[in-house]
């Protein structure tokens, strides 16, 4: 059998990503690890914690901590590099494909997922496999002339032989990558036997794969082997929820072209010397736009399966819009955006610091989502970063606190954490080692609650939320709800909150805190253990509502007075007619 491999031109559009496939899942079982020491649960068999161990090794330092975010965003990047990205045949034999491949060199992981068609993500040892690889490539040979001919990793695999059957084809070794719709999520909660295993269970069901993540750092990639045929040594760096800790199977890529890493920025020096000729531009926002506006014509042009380009310059962060149909991914490209990349590496911090961190977040926003407290469309909602910021600042209010204030840990920074962009200090310690945590046992069913409680009363008509201070200020500015920028202190991050949606979600923490203490009389393992409880009911619509009409009912005599006097003016309106 002979297999070709060609450059993909064209591919059908979907958005619908199925469950990646690869031995072990490490995020996952990297949570489990750590939820263990706190729920006292044996959670996996001795097989897959140790497969835990060996992923959890391969994501800490050389001292057993956890690796500050530009090292692991080195790391990835470096797996990406090595890796390809194949658009497959279904009628495919597994065993054969990956002989094919390794013939180019020895393969260090690879694995399956569907977006309309199968695509295999295979990560060579060394950067030469990939470059023999593609040297074996070849162009289309049917209407090669009216083909742009772009020379990319993204690749088709071509068979001009018999298929081979005679084993499990490769869409049998692809699962879904998408969450699990909400009302199996529930049954999944239901049947847990307490809230502090709801929380976990949720987060593992939500958060982003090891997979995933490879495929995220692999598309950003894709993208800049189209940008450095203008910048090289460039480099495209996802963040956001793709890198932070707290991204959701199926969120956006949030990608920034980073070109602070060109060589040639030097401090002129005494005799002879040469210099770059360069165009100039009004601004550095000018810088950007135009920067973005010739990467987004590459991108629409010649980069295969990217689709639906939109070239939005006029934001107040210009951006490049995208879908990128092989992996699935909604993308937003930006430059010059280093304030996002820092409060990105904060978030990091801040997840890697405590296991609860994360649990809690996933939670808050998963139901959020399922009342409509956010949304995917740009509106009057309370945006997820909002939600996390507001997290944490309830965690840094707990008694003794359970992570540190931003100016505590910018107090902890040595020289090299120096960090001011655009007059704004974005300076904080980056070394784990240097942050002592206080000692706070809390479990998180006490968490939940006390975050919907601490919310409920909260004076959101005077105060002001920061994390830097971590405590409550006066309001600078009128607004509903006011959530100051981390590094950018003078901006509202929730400017966008109007009171009706903020009122929604006071209504919302009142609502919860009450169900979950219904909920506490309930026995685990009974016999009604697959009925909605705890986390499991907060996430039904039906029982918010059910708590909203028996406040509709107290209120019902006056709503019946003003009904009849409102009759009552009709009827005289009418008479004097």
């Amino acid at each position: 059998m002979r297999l070709i491999i060609s450059s993909q031109a064209a591919m059908a559009s979907s958005f619908a990503v199925c469950r990646l496939h690869m031995t072990g899942r490490g995020s996952l079982l990297k949570c489990l690890k750590r939820v263990d020491s706190l729920t006292k649960r044996n959670i996996v068999s001795n097989v897959v914690a140790a497969q835990g161990e060996a992923v959890h090794k391969e994501e800490t330092d050389e001292k057993g901590g956890p690796h500050s975010m530009p090292t692991l965003l080195l790391k990835r990047q470096e797996q990406a590099e090595r890796s390809v990205l194949i658009n497959c045949l279904v009628k495919t034999n597994e065993k054969k494909f990956v002989e094919y491949l390794s013939s180019h060199g020895e393969i260090k992981k690879y694995f399956f997922y569907e977006s309309y068609g199968i695509y295999a993500v295979v990560e060579y040892t060394n950067r030469e496999s990939v470059s023999s690889l593609l040297e074996d490539a070849a162009f289309p040979s049917v209407n090669h002339e009216s083909m742009v001919p772009f020379k990319s990793r993204l690749l088709s695999l071509r068979n001009t032989g018999s298929a081979d059957t005679t084993n499990k084809q490769l869409d049998q070794l692809c699962q879904p990558q998408t969450t699990v719709p909400i009302n199996e999520l529930i049954q999944r909660l239901s049947r847990e036997e307490s809230i502090d295993q709801q929380v976990t269970s949720l987060t593992e069901a939500y958060q982003l794969t090891d997979e995933n993540t490879r495929l995220r750092f692999l598309v950003c990639s894709l993208l800049k082997d189209i940008a450095v045929a203008y910048f090289p040594e460039c480099t495209i760096k996802p963040f956001g929820s793709s890198v932070n800790g707290f991204g959701k199977l199926g969120c956006d890529l949030d990608m920034f072209l980073d070109l602070d890493g060109i060589s040639g920025r030097k401090l002129p020096k005494s005799g002879l010397s040469l210099e770059y000729q360069m165009k100039r531009e009004n601004s550095e926002r000018a810088v950007t736009q135009s920067i973005l506006s010739v990467i987004g014509e590459c991108v629409d042009q010649f980069g295969p399966g990217c689709v639906g380009v939109q070239k939005i310059l006029n934001a107040r962060c210009p951006l490049v819009r995208f879908a990128h149909q092989p992996s699935g991914f909604q993308c937003d490209l930006t430059a010059n955006n280093r304030v996002a990349m820092k409060s990105t590496e904060l978030l990091y911090l801040y997840g890697e610091l405590d296991p609860r961190v994360r649990y809690l977040v996933f939670t808050v926003r998963c139901w959020a989502r399922a009342h409509g407290i956010t949304s995917s469309i740009p509106g009057a909602w309370i945006t997820n970063f909002s939600l996390t910021v507001m997290v944490l600042f309830f965690l840094q209010k707990r008694s003794p606190p359970i992570i540190p204030t931003l100016d505590h840990l910018r107090d902890l920074a040595g020289p090299t954490d120096k960090c001011v962009i655009e007059s704004n200090d974005c300076t904080f310690v980056t070394d784990f080692s240097k942050i002592q945590l206080q000692s706070n046992t809390e479990t998180l069913e006490k968490l939940l609650c006390e975050f919907f409680e601490f919310y409920a009363s909260f004076s959101f008509n005077r105060m002001s939320i920061s994390i830097r201070k971590g405590k409550e200020q006066n309001k600078p500015e009128v607004a509903p709800l006011h959530i100051q920028n981390p590094f950018e202190t003078s901006l509202n991050v929730s400017k966008n909150v109007n009171a009706a949606q903020l009122n929604r979600f006071l209504a919302l923490c009142q609502n919860s805190l009450w169900l979950l203490q219904q909920n506490e009389i309930r026995t685990p393992g009974g016999t009604n253990a697959a009925t909605p409880w705890g986390l499991a009911s907060l996430l039904l619509p039906s029982q918010a509502a059910g708590v909203k009409s028996r406040k509709k009912k107290r209120r019902e005599p006056a709503s019946e007075r003003i009904k009849s006097l409102l009759e009552s003016l009709k009827n005289n309106q009418q008479k004097k007619s």
